[in-house]
C-alpha cells in the first residue's frame, strides 16, 4: 500500500469516527485488508479514535490486526480491548505471532495475557517461547492438517474441511503415525487428483524435507527457497512432528535478514526506523563511526610518513582520494556479493576455492583495465611517462587487493561464527584506505628514487 492509499483509507475512517455512525464503522473496518487495518490504526493519533477503532472490530479482526502493530502499538490496541473477549483473540492469533509479541512486553504483561488465553493454547505459545530467538522453533505454529496413512482420501478431505478456517495453511497435510512421528506428506492437489477410495499411504509423499527446531531461521529460508515449499514441517530430534513455519513467515525471516545486513554494512546502526528517535539514532551508530575515526588516524599517519614524496611530486596527492575511493568501492562490491551468496548457498572448501579465484580474476580485470587509463590520464595531464605508470600501477595492484579483501574478510568471519554482515562497509573502506596509501606511496617512493619525474 501505497502512501496515497494509506492517506485515503485514515481519512476515511477518520470521516466515518466523526460522524459516530458505529455500525458503518464496524463494516468498513472488518472488511479492510488485515495489512491495511493496521497501517490505519498506527496512523490514527487520537487515542479515542484508536480506541473507536478496537471496539468496531470482531475478534477475527482483532486478532489480524495484532498481527500487523510494532509492539508500542500492540500494548495500545490491547489496553483498548474488552477483557471479556481478549482471551479469544489471542487463541486465535498464529501461535508464532502471538509468541513474537509476548516476547517484547514485561513479564507481568505477558503473564497477564496468557492467564486469560485457554489453557491448552496458553501452552503452546509458551512451549514456543522456550525455543532460541531465531530458530525455526520460534517461527513454527501447530496450526496444521495431519492425517493417519490408513485414512481415505475421502476422511482426509473431510478432516480438512473440519479445520479449514482455524489452520494456517492447508496446502499439505501431514502423515503421521501413532507417536506422532512424519511419515509423508500430502497436497491438496494429490487429494483432488486421487479417488476417494485411495489410502493416503498410496499417494502421499515419502521422505518429506523437515528441520528440527533448533535450527536457524536462515536455513529454514534457505531450505524453503531451494526446494519450492509453501510450508515447512518442524521436527524434534526423534522425527516427531511439532508444527509447521508457512512461507509468509518465511519472507518476513528474508526481509528481517536483509535488512540488519544493510544495516551493518553501512554501520548505520542496528533497528533504526524511520520512527527512531534522534538520540537513539545517535547511540547507535556513534560507536561504529569513533572507531573508524581512530583507525582513520592511521591513514594521516602514512601520509605524514611521504611527506618528502609527496614534496617531490606535488601532482601524486591529486590522486590519493580516487587510489583509495576505488579501493574502497571494489571492496564494498565484493563484501555485498560474499554476504549475499552466504545466505542461499551451503560454504565448503571447493566454494570458496572457486570464490577466491573468481573475485582474484575480477579484480585484475578491473585492476587492469582502470590501471590503464588511469596511466594515460596521468601521462597526459603532466607528461610524465613515471607519474603514468606509478598511478596505473598502483591502482591495478590496489584493486586487486581490495577486492580480496571484501572476498576474503566476510568469509573468516563466517568460518568463525560471527556475522559476516558485520564486516560493514565502512570498516571494509577504511581498512583499503590504509592498505591502498601504503601500496600508492611504497611504489610512488621506490620508482621516483630510480626514475626521477
Amino acid at each position: 500500500m501505497n502512501a496515497g492509499m494509506l492517506e485515503e483509507l485514515t481519512a476515511q475512517v477518520i470521516s466515518i469516527l466523526e460522524s459516530n455512525d458505529h455500525p458503518k464503522l464496524g463494516t468498513y473496518t472488518n472488511s479492510m485488508r488485515p495489512y491495511d487495518r493496521g497501517m490505519v490504526f498506527e496512523e490514527l493519533s487520537d487515542l479515542k479514535q484508536k480506541r473507536a477503532f478496537v471496539e468496531s472490530l470482531e475478534i477475527s479482526s482483532l486478532a489480524e490486526l495484532l498481527r500487523y502493530l510494532s509492539p508500542e502499538e500492540q500494548a495500545i490496541a490491547i489496553s483498548f480491548i474488552d477483557q471479556a473477549i481478549l482471551g479469544k483473540v489471542l487463541d486465535e492469533m498464529p501461535n508464532d505471532d502471538l509468541a513474537e509479541m509476548l516476547d517484547v512486553l514485561q513479564q507481568d504483561q505477558a503473564a497477564a495475557l496468557v492467564n486469560v488465553m485457554s489453557k491448552e493454547e496458553a501452552q503452546i505459545v509458551q512451549d514456543i517461547m522456550t525455543y532460541p530467538a531465531e530458530s525455526a522453533g520460534r517461527l513454527m505454529t501447530n496450526r496444521h492438517v495431519w492425517i493417519y496413512p490408513d485414512m481415505t482420501v475421502h476422511e482426509s478431505i473431510e478432516k480438512l474441511r473440519e479445520y479449514a478456517k482455524v489452520f494456517d495453511t492447508i496446502h499439505y497435510l501431514y502423515v503421521v503415525n501413532e507417536e506422532h512421528k512424519i511419515l509423508g506428506a500430502a497436497s491438496f492437489r494429490d487429494l483432488l487428483l486421487a479417488d476417494a477410495a485411495d489410502s493416503i499411504e498410496k499417494i502421499m509423499s515419502k521422505n518429506p524435507i523437515t528441520v528440527q527446531s533448533f535450527v536457524d531461521q536462515e536455513e529454514v529460508a534457505r531450505l524453503i527457497e531451494q526446494y519450492d515449499l509453501i510450508a515447512m514441517p518442524v521436527v524434534n530430534e526423534a522425527n516427531k512432528l511439532l508444527g509447521i513455519i508457512t512461507v509468509d513467515d518465511v519472507i518476513d525471516v528474508l526481509i528481517q535478514e536483509a535488512t540488519e545486513d544493510i544495516e551493518r554494512l553501512s554501520g548505520s546502526g542496528k533497528e533504526i526506523t524511520f520512527k527512531t528517535k534522534p538520540v537513539v539514532a545517535f547511540a547507535k551508530r556513534l560507536p561504529w563511526l569513533v572507531l573508524l575515526l581512530l583507525i582513520g588516524l592511521v591513514s594521516g599517519t602514512i601520509i605524514s610518513r611521504f611527506e618528502e614524496t609527496l614534496a617531490t611530486v606535488v601532482a601524486l596527492a591529486f590522486f590519493m582520494p580516487m587510489i583509495a575511493g576505488m579501493t574502497g568501492n571494489t571492496g564494498t562490491q565484493s563484501l555485498a556479493v560474499v554476504v549475499r551468496g552466504l545466505t542461499t548457498n551451503r560454504i565448503d572448501k571447493k566454494t570458496v576455492s572457486k570464490l577466491i579465484i573468481r573475485e582474484s580474476l575480477v579484480g585484475v580485470m578491473i585492476g587492469v583495465s582502470c590501471g590503464i587509463l588511469i596511466a594515460f590520464i596521468a601521462f597526459f595531464w603532466q607528461g610524465s611517462i613515471t607519474l603514468g605508470f606509478i598511478v596505473g600501477l598502483s591502482l591495478l595492484i590496489t584493486l586487486v587487493f581490495g577486492t580480496l579483501a571484501g572476498t576474503i574478510i566476510p568469509l573468516i568471519l563466517h568460518k568463525f561464527n560471527v556475522d559476516p554482515a558485520i564486516a560493514s562497509g565502512p570498516l571494509i573502506t577504511t581498512l583499503n584506505d590504509i592498505l591502498s596509501l601504503l601500496i600508492y606511496f611504497g611504489i610512488a617512493t621506490s620508482l621516483i628514487a630510480r626514475f626521477p619525474l
